[in-house]
């Protein structure tokens, strides 16, 4: 059993995969309390599968681009498991999560994420027919004006979207497609699925070692 864990934004997510399937997912949009609610949620999530977490094969974690404190909190809570249980660890990128759930599209899959102070997160991807969307670029920071004036071929626009940016992607003239508000949200099984292929594949994490990417340095640093 994998456990996925991701609090890389304001949405944070929770999942069980066995291996053949989701067992049990959660997703909900959290303001400034994942402190306070994640390691219930977790406690809660793994005795309603019935299992403990001694009992996991390997714990997924969204690593970033994300908030600075949504971040530190998921991985934190990620480590002390991995360490405590001796359980392989496995970092995911955030926007990656969403990638996965999308099939082939024409042109780009670009997919956002809040940032704060109007800012966004940005991760373009390509459709490859051996490994689904793939990217070789780091994720951007910019804003919803730059990124829709420097796109200028077709592309599909997923992840975090407020209602103002998806007028402009509509409005913008250009062959963009808007993804449906359900297809927008991160969900935590596709981490966990991502995160049983990289176990199955023995890509694993050390824990000492694996670090978030803010992408950037976090207010005061």
């Amino acid at each position: 059993m994998i456990l996925a864990i991701d609090t890389a934004t304001r949405w944070l997510g929770l999942a069980l995969h066995d291996g053949k399937a989701i067992i049990t997912e959660e997703g909900w949009r959290s303001v400034n309390t994942q402190t306070i609610d994640l390691a219930p949620a977790v406690a809660t999530i793994l005795a309603r599968s019935g299992i403990t977490a001694a009992n996991l094969k390997a714990i997924a974690i969204a690593i970033g681009p994300g908030s600075y404190t949504g971040l530190r909190v998921g991985l934190g809570l990620a480590k002390g498991m991995a360490l405590a249980y001796q359980t392989p660890l496995i970092g995911i990128p955030t926007l990656d999560i969403v990638a996965a759930s999308f099939c082939e599209l024409p042109g780009d899959l670009i997919v956002t994420a809040e940032a704060g102070r109007t800012r966004i997160l940005v991760g373009r991807f390509q459709w490859t027919k051996r490994y689904g969307w793939q990217t070789d670029e780091r994720p951007e920071l910019t804003t919803w004006a730059a990124l829709l004036d420097a796109q200028q071929s077709e592309a599909t626009f997923a992840g975090e979207i407020t209602e103002e940016a998806g007028k402009a992607i509509r409005n913008s003239g250009k062959p963009f497609t808007l993804a449906p508000p359900a297809a927008c949200v991160r969900r935590a099984g596709y981490l966990a699925e991502l995160g049983w292929r990289h176990w199955r594949k023995k890509k694993i994490d050390n824990p000492a070692a694996l670090v978030p990417d803010y992408l950037r340095e976090p207010a005061g640093a």
